[in-house]
């Protein structure tokens, strides 16, 4: 509007002083609703705070502001954890393991060749979303409740790449109903989905910080922090038993002291040549207390492994311990959870914006999706698929003898046997594809031409 005032204005003065009214401004094309302009590769937050000491009334203060929408307590504990070996171990097993499990692709043909690569060719998903960023991503929504990754375009990479960003800057005004991120320039707001910001929400959409197991997780690290260095203080005192020296009743002062000094200078393979009334002797502890720090590092290790993987059997290796991997570690349900959650946000956030401004196709539909079916049980649905088959062959010979014809379709929806051309619960055919969040219908463009909207009319001269 300002811009259509200014030239009007202009035109009407060059019109009375007889001069020839500026040419018109070339139309004003609207950038794509909802797509963020993205930035280059460059640090916009500042340094991250590092503490190195935390007290449990630090949980309380990080709960506080967390409520309050400030979630940098949260996040600078949430990157402490990751100081604990036992908590590194176990959450890489379980993010690491779920990104690089077998991924599917569905949807349109041309934006599943994009993202899986055909003919050889490899596909482009690991490249926009390495796989580091998702599994710090999902380990923020599982430690913090919420993660935020954003859309970069580095120089000389022909499509965007995925950084996570540290949650610790995240901020979230609750009268406003939005979340924004803290940068050295000040507050950007954030717009999940507008082809630059991903807001992975995995402990809910109203409060997800009370979602996230950051607290628990932070109690355990506290309380396993104090016991460890005060059972290392505990060993650097009693490593090193006292020495005792003995001297006799009549002994003059010049003698207690040079034997005393002879004691203190004991070192190794130290011999003593004493007369009767002089001893020497160490004075050890036969305490115990040691083993409050050990029961205490040992349950809060136990905290970690039932409130990341679930459950402690197959990590500790005890009865029921099967194959090392992520399928014997962490507990199932966990796995497919993660897997869950990270598709759909991707799926409705990064890919309605990202296929449509490579493929240069206007409603280019995909979704991904982890396999987090452990491999015993695709052994068991392949045996299955093979016995249902067997029956269906003996059925039809038999029915045949007499006459008759066997259901297919009944018996194969029996047994849970996909059939192409079966009608979903909406009354459509299954082999259409689910309808995936993403622009308007498909629609071919030049290969020079990008999604708009309707350009703004042209100023009139």
């Amino acid at each position: 509007m300002m811009r259509q005032a200014l030239a009007a204005a202009l035109a009407a003065a060059a019109s009375q002083l007889g001069a020839p009214a500026p040419a018109a401004a070339p139309a004003v094309r609207a950038a794509p609703r909802g797509t963020g302009k993205r930035r280059k590769g460059r640090r916009i937050t500042p340094l991250p705070v590092s503490r190195t000491r935390w007290l449990q009334s630090d949980v309380e203060t990080a709960r506080h502001m967390a409520s309050q929408g400030d979630l940098s307590l949260v996040g600078q504990l949430a990157r402490s954890l990751r100081r604990d070996g036992v908590y590194q171990g176990l959450m890489g097993t379980r993010t690491e393991g779920l990104v690089r499990l077998p991924k599917r692709f569905s949807g349109d043909p041309e934006a599943v060749a994009y993202l899986q690569g055909s003919e050889g060719k490899p596909g482009h998903f690991d490249a926009i979303f390495p796989a580091s960023e998702l599994a710090m991503l999902d380990a923020d929504g599982i430690v913090v409740g919420v993660g935020l990754g954003e859309l970069v375009d580095l120089d000389g990479v022909p499509h965007p790449v995925m950084v996570r960003q540290d949650p610790e800057y995240l901020r979230y005004r609750w009268w406003e109903d939005r979340w924004y991120y803290q940068t050295i320039d000040g507050l950007l707001p954030i717009t999940p989905g507008d082809g630059r910001w991903i807001l992975h929400l995995r402990g809910g959409r109203v409060d997800p910080w009370n979602g996230g197991n950051w607290e628990s997780l932070a109690r355990a690290y506290i309380e396993k922090e104090h016991s460890f260095f005060l059972r290392g203080n505990w060993n650097s005192k009693l490593a090193n038993p006292a020495r005792v020296a003995t001297a006799p009743q009549g002994a003059s002062e010049p003698q207690k002291q040079a034997w005393f000094r002879q004691v203190m200078a004991w070192g190794i393979n130290t011999v003593f040549g004493m007369t009767p009334g002089y001893d020497v002797k160490l004075l050890e502890s036969n305490g115990r207390g040691y083993e409050s720090f050990r029961q205490t590092i040992e349950d809060c290790n136990r905290e970690f492994m039932i409130c990341i993987a679930g459950q402690e059997v197959t990590v500790t290796g005890g009865a029921g311990f099967a194959n090392a991997n992520i399928h014997a570690t962490i507990r199932s349900d966990l796995i497919q959870g993660d897997a869950e959650a990270l598709a759909e946000t991707l799926t409705s956030q990064a890919l309605p914006w990202v296929l449509p401004e490579h493929l240069r196709l206007v409603g280019a539909r995909a979704q991904v999706a982890w396999d987090t079916r452990p491999p015993a049980n695709l052994k068991a649905e392949a045996e299955s698929l093979s016995a249902a088959a067997k029956a269906i062959e003996d059925c039809r010979s038999a029915l045949a003898g007499e006459g008759l014809e066997l259901d297919t379709r009944a018996v194969a929806a029996r047994f849970s046997l996909p059939v192409k051309g079966d009608m979903n619960g909406d009354g459509s055919p299954d082999d259409e594809g689910a309808q995936l969040p993403g622009p308007p219908p498909d629609m071919r463009l030049p290969a020079s031409t990008m999604p708009e909207e309707t350009p703004m009319p042209e100023v009139a001269p």
